[in-house]
């Protein structure tokens, strides 16, 4: 299964293989047989990633961390709307599905048409194939009465800081009383995405990322930093001579890859 993916929208095949790697691993983080079927299937040089284990590491790391928050916003939340933006071949639906939430990935054209290769819709998982900018996907949404949770991974670093800002307003806007799960990176790391181990091998860069995560609440009066999780906080043997950073405040701030909590009021 061939696939015609460049720039930014290629970029979703790193986590693929991150996740496919970490399942066929002896004490894996996380398990993903789907992300294995897959990525049997698309024909793709993955071996450009061989290397790259710090990008694996932090793929992995956070997807366990995403996913152990979602799942605790559908148990308190068991009937729950998750929006998953920038969806990629994510595979998190198939993990959390407690049989009752609505779950809409939501990405652009090209990657949607890729997806649905793999995935079929049904009553309650919906693919919606726009950018997240062409704000009429928020009528394809069904919110109503419901609880919302909306999900960024591996996204908002791609976009600029007033496209961020944007895209946050709309959001406060039109989901309000909501939650909020985002993947933030580092001023510095947005800098530096030509030396990164992946996104260096193609045609893409980051051009937004924040130092303190409070930040955020600069965004709207609405939003309400709750909580952060720091990638280096765990698994800390997998990070190998990276684990360092940890022990050295300023340093490990200065790459402090997170997933931060966020609720809308």
């Amino acid at each position: 299964m061939g696939q015609n993916l460049e720039g930014v929208p290629e970029t979703l095949l790193i986590p693929l293989w991150a996740r496919a790697v970490e399942s066929k691993q002896e004490n894996p983080i996380i398990i993903d047989d789907l992300s294995i079927e897959m990525i049997e299937k698309i024909e793709y040089d993955f071996s450009k990633f061989d290397k790259a284990w710090m990008s694996q590491t932090g793929v992995v790391i956070r997807t366990e961390l995403l996913d152990k928050a979602t799942d605790g916003f559908i148990c308190k939340n068991p009937d729950a709307v998750i929006i998953n933006i920038g969806c990629g071949l994510d595979t998190r639906f198939f993990r959390v599905d407690n049989g009752r939430i609505n779950w809409y990935d939501l990405d652009l054209p090209e990657v949607i048409n890729v997806r649905k290769q793999f995935f079929e819709e049904t009553d309650r998982y919906k693919m919606i194939d726009k950018s997240v900018f062409d704000y009429s996907w928020i009528k394809d949404v069904n919110t109503i009465n419901k609880p919302v949770l909306i999900i960024a991974e591996g996204v908002l670093m791609y976009f600029t800081e007033e496209e961020v800002k944007k895209l946050m307003d709309t959001l406060v806007d039109s989901f309000k009383e909501s939650e909020m799960l985002f993947e933030v990176i580092t001023p510095m790391m947005a800098k530096g995405s030509k030396n990164h181990d992946t996104i260096k091998k193609m045609n893409a860069e980051f051009q937004w990322g924040i130092k303190n995560s409070k930040e955020m609440e600069k965004f709207s009066s609405k939003i309400k930093f709750v909580e952060e999780w720091n990638y280096f906080d765990y698994h800390k043997h997998r990070w190998r001579w990276m684990r360092l950073l940890t022990s050295i405040p300023p340093l490990k701030n200065s790459f402090n890859t997170r997933i931060i909590r966020l609720k809308v009021y």
